[in-house]
């Protein structure tokens, strides 16, 4: 579904600056065509620019402070910005429009335990393409689960997951798989964690999810957007429900993974998880987590982790 609403969009963007172009030839007295086009398709980029920097502004004006060891410089800051950016336009204008997964996936038992990405909030499969690509390098077979409808419920999402888990567990032979999760695919998890218990899974793995909820969430539509928002600066009341079913045993399965300046989840530390495993970076957006290169080795690193034993913290419950 998100694939054919991004194709509509980008055909209503190429009309906006074939309009805008035409426009530019009638009434500003552009006389060339290709210049027509090159100064209607910039109106078009400043615009997305525009939407990326009010997110960061919002991010920051709702956010939590940055840590003196994550604060930017100017040249950072424009690395964050443009990196953000770049990514954006990327998922939105090709990668979500053709989700490819690599070939990884239909080898019959593959390296380590099998991986179950979940994308996030009106994303799909195109989201995961460059850790899809590494995944198949390494020969570790992985799966992804497109989330529909895209203003449903979470837990109406529970039953994907734990059919893509049965299908990768029958296909490798494993007993158990690995999930890899982005910002709202981390919430479908644990709630599939509460709905059917930790024994098919090994690790969960988040990355910028708003396990505390984002403000930014209560501005987006859909039932899953009003669990994900935060009310009077306090987390749903579904996600204070989520957090107080888990137990030590079940924080321990899960690493955190997050950025200060994360442009979407505000505020920032919404995405440390007590009792996880908590891995933070700077200077790194929301969409560009999953092509981020030090996310990628990370990730690849937690997936091949061979000790899977983890020490609880002693008290009994979190929320």
């Amino acid at each position: 579904m998100i694939a054919r609403i991004l194709k509509w969009l980008m055909l209503l963007q190429v009309l906006a600056v074939l309009g805008v172009a035409y426009l530019a030839m009638q009434a500003w007295g552009v006389a060339s065509p290709a210049m027509a086009v090159l100064l209607a398709g910039a109106m078009l980029l400043a615009v997305r620019a525009l939407i990326v920097a009010r997110n960061f502004w919002e991010s920051r004006r709702l956010g939590s402070p940055v840590p003196a060891e994550y604060q930017l410089g100017a040249m950072g800051a424009a690395r964050l910005f443009f990196g953000e950016l770049r990514a954006t336009l990327w998922m939105s204008s090709w990668g979500m429009l053709r989700p490819r997964l690599h070939a990884a996936d239909i080898i019959p038992s593959g390296q380590g335990l099998p991986v179950l990405l979940v994308h996030g909030y009106v994303c799909n499969r195109g989201y995961w393409t460059k850790l899809s690509r590494q995944l198949a390098q390494a020969g570790i077979v992985h799966k992804v689960i497109d989330l529909e409808p895209i203003d449903a419920n979470i837990d109406g999402y529970v039953t994907q997951v734990e059919q893509a888990l049965q299908v990768l567990c029958t296909l490798t032979g494993k007993r158990q798989a690995i999930i890899v999760a982005h910002s709202m695919g981390g919430l479908v998890a644990r709630a599939w964690l509460r709905h059917d218990g930790a024994a098919r899974v090994a690790r969960i793995i988040t990355i910028g999810t708003p396990h505390h909820g984002t403000a930014l969430a209560n501005l987006a539509a859909g039932a899953n957007a009003r669990q994900m928002s935060r009310i009077d600066g306090a987390p749903s009341g579904w996600l204070a429900q989520l957090a107080a079913s888990e137990t030590p045993e079940t924080r321990a399965l899960i690493t955190s993974m997050y950025s200060h300046h994360d442009n979407i989840v505000a505020p920032q530390t919404s995405a440390h998880l007590p009792g996880a495993r908590n891995l933070a970076f700077g200077g790194i957006g929301h969409v560009a987590l999953a092509s981020d290169a030090r996310i990628l080795r990370q990730l690849l690193a937690e997936i091949t982790i061979k000790d899977e034993v983890a020490q609880p913290p002693s008290c009994p419950h979190f929320s």
